[in-house]
């Protein structure tokens, strides 16, 4: 059953085109627009810091040749901003077309393309093809070794918590899931540190560029990760019983918080704003995580598994699960304001409504977690029934309270009273519903592996200020020939972004005979996509100033669509054209 939620989540969170976390604020020049003399720099600003690649800028000249360029670099004192130098003896006349792609603050790469003009737009605009916007086999590789990383750290730190804290009887059952969380942690790490050079350029699986991901932030926090499980592993081979130790605890929870700081380091946490408090938040959210559900998996196991299971081991656990929701609730409440902005991101974007599942999930884990606290007071309850019945059961030993020779038998120990037949039926709904606690708890650990790869309420907010298609991978454009009359003929750019299945933002630049552009009284844009009998689904396009667009229309699945464009040219006369667009 936990394998099947993990696959379902996972072919639900990969699917569509991968979201990132920095998005495109601001460009110069702006896209679409037309300068009279060609620029000396393109300048790109994002909504946080960016990392850049050997081939982060790529410009094209009207006649779809590569411009020679710069190297891309920051602008000094500004990691937010990137540009790229450019001839020094001009570009010419005409539409220029600049695909970007940089690696956000927070490890995820992210790409686009925009276009402006020198002198007067050309009749037909370069079209870049950005090549991948990531491979498929490298993105899928690359996110199964995230959710792992992350179930695995749960499943470890939450066993070690469990260990030193609630204090089993029989503990002989837990090392086999602290190894197995720290093979499958470390495994999951190392997969991502060879895979990373791969899944920034978007490209398939290979060892090129390792060296350099070495040089970078997430390379360096993925090989810190690595350092510290060496040293976990050196400390799971010393504490070997001695959990409750003083000094185990310390050095326990001093490897706990660096593992959790790796995340924090290379994730929402480490990019803007209010870092610190947002860094503190993640690493204790991270491990107030791992503490419930990796100390859930280990109470199921030592339920099911162990020979001894005192019920002051579920108390225990159970106020530690208290402890741990409290503190959920405390940072997962900063995380949402910090992550969304506003109260419309939190329906009018993907972040939000994910959030929205997330807190549903939650709300249903909260429910079973209750359940689970009702069946453990009964199991508290019965144990000290029972050792009463067993106080006055057994007769006082002939040689005193103290017992001595010939004395009779000594009081039976708690965890021999947990066990006592009466208290069979609170047991097995104990496991019941701490099974589905841990059901749940994946839904929702792999929810919030999701909203880690999806861009920020505020963030998709400030890039909505930004020039139209901006911040996007420019897949489909889209150049529709219509007729003036007597003017002549002129041209209907359209741009689908990212051109795949799910939301995509539409843009529609109508240039008139001379190549200029042109005003309409309307354009209206539907697609229909005859083998499966849907459509036509009306793109609602809406005059933005200078172009035709909206950042919300939905294509519903793959294949070929007929799009139909329809221009009224006057009040009365109108004129429509239709294309094959392919969908993916």
């Amino acid at each position: 059953m936990l394998l099947g939620t993990v696959l379902v989540l996972l072919l639900f969170g990969g699917a569509g085109p991968a979201s990132a976390h920095a998005a495109l604020r601001a460009c110069d020049p702006e896209d679409g627009s037309v300068l009279k003399t060609a620029p000396r720099h393109l300048t790109l600003t994002f909504t946080e810091s960016v990392g850049l690649l050997d081939d982060s800028f790529r410009v094209l000249d009207p006649d779809n040749r590569r411009v020679r360029t710069g190297a891309a670099e920051h602008v000094p004192g500004r990691s937010d901003t990137a540009r790229v130098t450019l001839p020094a003896k001009g570009l010419g006349e005409g539409t220029f077309v600049v695909a970007w792609r940089v690696v956000s603050a927070d490890s995820h790469p992210v790409s686009g393309a925009f276009t402006f003009s020198v002198g007067k737009p050309s009749v037909t605009s370069a079209v870049v093809d950005p090549g991948p916007v990531e491979n498929p086999t490298t993105a899928t590789l690359y996110d199964i070794a995230r959710y792992l990383a992350y179930l695995a750290a749960a499943l470890l730190i939450g066993t070690a918590v469990f260990l030193a804290a609630c204090r089993p009887a029989d503990a002989t059952v837990l090392p086999r899931l602290l190894w197995a969380g720290w093979g499958i942690l470390a495994a999951a790490t190392a997969a991502q540190l060879l895979l990373r050079a791969s899944y920034e350029t978007g490209t398939a699986p290979a060892l090129d560029g390792f060296d350099r991901t070495l040089t970078t932030r997430p390379g360096l926090v993925l090989l810190a990760r690595l350092g510290l499980l060496a040293l976990t592993a050196l400390y799971l081979r010393w504490v070997r019983k001695a959990w409750s130790a003083k000094g185990t605890r310390i050095a326990g929870g001093v490897l706990a918080v660096a593992l959790a700081l790796t995340w924090a380091a290379g994730e929402h946490a480490s990019a803007g704003i209010q870092v610190p408090v947002a860094m503190t938040a993640s690493v204790l959210h991270v491990l107030a995580m791992a503490a419930w559900l990796g100390g859930l998996t280990a109470l199921v196991t030592t339920l099911y598994r162990a020979s001894v299971v005192e019920a002051a081991t579920v108390a225990r656990f159970s106020r530690l699960a208290f402890a741990c929701v409290t503190v959920l609730v405390v940072t997962g409440v900063y995380q949402s304001w910090r992550g969304l902005g506003s109260w419309s991101a939190l329906t009018g974007t993907s972040y939000g409504r994910l959030l929205l599942f997330k807190l549903a999930a939650v709300l249903v884990l909260l429910g079973a977690a209750g359940l689970s606290r009702q069946w453990t007071a009964r199991l508290v309850t019965v144990d000290a029934e029972t050792v009463v019945r067993e106080r006055e059961r057994v007769p006082e030993p002939v040689g005193g309270p103290g017992g001595g020779p010939g004395g009779g038998s000594p009081l039976p120990e708690p965890e021999q009273a947990a066990d006592a037949p009466g208290d069979d039926g609170y047991r097995r709904g104990l496991r019941r519903s701490v099974a589905v606690e841990i059901t749940v708890g994946v839904v929702v650990l792999v929810l919030t592996t999701v909203l880690t790869g999806t861009l920020p309420g505020r963030a998709a907010e400030e890039a909505g200020t930004a020039a139209p298609g901006g911040g996007l991978p420019v897949a489909s454009v889209t150049n529709v020939p219509f007729d003036l009359g007597p003017a002549g003929r002129g041209t209907v750019q359209i741009t689908l972004d990212p051109g795949r299945v799910g939301q995509n933002q539409v843009q529609a630049i109508v240039y008139g005979a001379d190549g200029g552009f042109a005003t309409v009284p309307e354009l209206r844009l539907t697609f229909t996509l005859p083998s499966q009998d849907i459509g036509p689904l009306d793109a609602r396009l809406t005059d933005q100033g200078g172009y035709w667009g909206t950042s919300d229309f939905n294509l519903p699945i793959a294949g070929t669509w007929t799009m139909r464009t329809t221009v009224r040219t006057s009040e009365t006369d109108q004129v429509s054209e239709a294309d094959k667009v392919e969908i993916r």
